[in-house]
């Protein structure tokens, strides 16, 4: 079962050097970082012998928030997170420290999709003249490097998975496990108010002056048909027939019904 699945995240645990993997009796300093009530807070641990120690009660030496292994021993590795003992937690950070000469220096904490990443190959006696480094990833050899140096400009999700070196006449370096995560969606940006306004601006303009021109054109109508001097009433005939309904207010109803259109 994950640790993270039974608290909410809210930390985040900062190891010093910043790497997941350490030579034996290297020191090692973990923080649950600036925190309100930072002494209230756990470091805790799992290993392949015990669960949920706390620092310092079964290791380490502590002082507020910061848990100190002056000597870091390969039976340290493990889980380690951060614990407020109220529900919330960090994400678990998986430290290994070995017997051997060679680790690999790799982001501790997941990349999201875009990021940078750096992994270094590191021998005990932190030789970087003539340091020539093959990368794997998955067990497959992906990359020679002469610095002992490897960089992705922009990780993607194919990117995500156990990564490991060898330095010639030295060895080669445990796995570590490279996290890559969704990036960030983009966000929709609205125009500025400063291209809106103008354009309502002469929208609304526009819709005035063809309401005024509409009117005017029904105004003009009405008139016409009420003057007209061409009618003769001496030559009318009245037929008894059902006569039809006045248009003075045709053009009216247009007009509205227009503008319920639009």
């Amino acid at each position: 079962m994950e640790i993270t699945a039974l608290c909410t995240i809210m930390a985040t645990l900062s190891i010093f050097p910043n790497r997941s993997q350490f030579f034996t009796y290297e020191p090692v300093t973990l923080s649950c970082g600036e925190l309100k009530n930072s002494s209230d807070w756990t470091i805790k641990r799992n290993t392949s012998t015990k669960t949920n120690e706390e620092c310092p009660k079964h290791w380490g030496t502590k002082n507020e928030s910061n848990c100190f292994l002056q000597d870091a021993y390969p039976g340290d590795s493990g889980l380690y997170w951060c614990d407020s003992g109220a529900g919330a937690c960090s994400e678990a950070v998986n430290i290994t420290v070995t017997g051997g000469s060679v680790i690999l220096e790799s982001p501790v904490h997941p990349l999201q999709e875009g990021d940078a990443a750096t992994l270094r190959c590191m021998n005990k006696q932190r030789s970087f003249i003539n340091l020539t480094a093959e990368f794997y990833k998955d067990g497959l050899l992906i990359r020679n490097s002469s610095t002992g140096i490897m960089t992705m400009l922009k990780v993607s999700k194919s990117d995500e998975g156990f990564y490991k070196c060898t330095i010639s006449g030295s060895g080669e370096s445990p796995d570590s496990w490279l996290s890559v995560t969704a990036g960030r969606p983009k966000s929709f940006h609205s125009p500025p108010m400063y291209v809106v306004l103008p354009v309502v601006g002469v929208c609304l303009s526009l819709a005035v002056v063809l309401v005024v021109l509409v009117l005017l054109f029904c105004l003009w109508r009405n008139h016409k048909g009420e003057t007209d001097p061409d009618v003769s009433y001496t030559d009318v005939t009245i037929v008894p027939e059902v006569q039809p309904k006045s248009d003075k207010g045709g053009c009216v109803f247009y007009l509205l019904s227009y503008l319920k259109g639009t």
